[in-house]
């Protein structure tokens, strides 16, 4: 198990030097510690290896060391030693998780057998999640299709997951080019229902005279020239989800009709008096607010009930602009790979000039401005600021394209400190009193493991 290590505490030096040994001539790579503190930090979610603890320590000991680990991974395997008169201790310690005990004095040869079984145990552990890690990645992948740091994506995709398992009817609130569909096939795809169908219905784009007959279907000859029976939407879409996209540019009527589909689960086709029952889940979008729609008469107020179980509301770009250059470098990538061209270098001008723009148009202009970059194109140029910002201060502004500049040489180095402030020409201190004047977070720009470099 590549970097498997064994965190060794043991607060009597000897001891500690003789186990430390002893685990090292067994092929053991080893850490010891004379205190508990300095082998907790080394433990993590993902920590491959184990951890071999006295009972009876300075500080803190044996079994407070167990119950911290356990809270942080309960299948790290911990292996307490004992004296003779800890036994029912350490027994019982084991009934609180820890892997295994060994009395003093421990012979190395049963030290290290014990030391073996649990680094098998923790591999096994890692590999199983690992598995499992990628299983739920070919099905949701939810963070490469709805990326971003910005608490509101975390919330979101958290959402998405527990709704997704939960199958109840959502409404998709939010402006245009947001991802509504892509979170309405996240829906379905991360959910019991992925292998069944998903059907868009584009309400907006509906014929009037051909609405009724898209969704409902018609029984043979019930509709002139269509001699044998055809399945609506809904019927198509049976043990699987439907997409309303812009539910509120349906008809009054239809939406009534709706309504009796979402409440019943049943669909009548045109010429049939004869209820079909439909296994459906219902998710509905829409880019304007769910209330001033109902008031201005183009929603009814019973369908927006019905739908509301639970709403889902996308951020613009602007509620998220620290998610901006990441999120642009992401698009630039899935642009190449579409595209078939070499991924391009994205300087840290480009993402400045990425990051300080308002992107109206949310992910999807911001997607077209990735396939130009990668088409050689370039950026479009940048539109003038609106009225209500061109009269804005020359500090302000300066500290805007300060603060983008920054931002986009986050995104280039993945978050390392030292290569931003040695590529912008100013000292780590400097760097770290703007990054905190603007309210940046290396986290936000890289592997949140990832350590001071500078």
């Amino acid at each position: 198990m590549s970097g498997a290590t064994v965190l060794l505490v043991e607060d009597e030096k000897e001891v500690r030097l003789s186990y430390a040994q002893a685990l090292d001539l067994a092929g053991f790579p080893v850490r010891a510690f004379a205190a508990a503190d300095g082998a907790l930090e080394l433990v993590g979610h993902a920590f491959p290896g184990i951890v071999v603890s006295d009972i009876r320590l300075g500080g803190m000991d044996g079994m407070t060391l167990l119950g911290r680990i356990k809270a942080i991974d309960p299948d790290i395997p911990v292996v307490l030693v004992t004296g003779h008169a800890d036994t029912a201790l350490a027994v019982s310690a084991m009934r609180e998780g820890a892997y295994d005990f060994i009395e003093k004095p421990c012979p190395p040869r049963q030290l290290a057998d014990v030391v073996a079984r649990a680094l098998d145990r923790r591999r096994l552990v890692l590999e199983n999640r690992r598995l499992r890690a990628m299983a739920d990645g070919r099905r949701d992948n939810l963070e490469s299709r709805l990326a971003g740091r910005a608490a509101a994506m975390v919330d979101l995709r958290y959402r998405i997951r527990a709704l997704a398992a939960a199958d109840a009817d959502v409404l998709v609130v939010g402006a245009t080019g947001t991802g509504k569909e892509v979170v309405a096939r996240a829906l379905h795809e991360v959910g019991e229902r992925a292998s069944r169908p998903f059907v868009v219905v584009d309400c907006a784009a509906l014929p009037s005279s051909l609405a009724e007959d898209e969704l409902f279907g018609h029984e043979p000859g019930a509709v002139p020239g269509s001699p044998r029976a055809r399945f609506g939407k809904f019927e198509q879409a049976h043990g699987g989800t439907v997409l309303l996209d812009e539910i509120a540019s349906l008809p009054l009527d239809l939406q009534a009709r709706l309504l009796r589909v979402i409440q019943d689960r049943t669909v009548t086709r045109i010429g049939s008096h004869v209820p079909v029952s439909v296994d459906l889940r219902f998710v509905a979008t829409m880019k304007a607010d769910p209330g001033e729609e109902v008031a201005a008469g183009r929603l009814r107020a019973d369908l927006l009930y019905r739908l509301n179980v639970v709403t889902l509301r996308l951020p613009p770009l602007a509620e998220r602009r620290e998610d901006v250059p990441l999120l642009f470098m992401h698009l630039v990538s899935e642009a190449s790979a579409r595209l078939g061209r070499e991924e391009p270098d994205v300087p840290a001008t480009v993402l400045a000039d990425v990051a300080r723009r308002d992107w109206p148009g949310n992910v999807r202009e911001l997607r077209n401005a990735a396939e130009r970059y990668v088409l050689g194109l370039g950026l479009a140029s940048h539109e003038p600021a609106p009225d209500g910002q061109s009269g804005r201060r020359l500090a302000e502004r300066v500290a805007d394209y300060e603060r983008s500049l920054i931002a986009g040489a986050l995104a280039t180095s993945g978050g390392s400190l030292k290569t931003v402030y040695e590529s912008l020409g100013i000292s780590r201190k400097t760097l770290y009193e703007k990054m905190q004047k603007f309210g940046l977070d290396k986290r936000d720009f890289g592997d949140d493991d990832f350590g001071d470099d500078g």
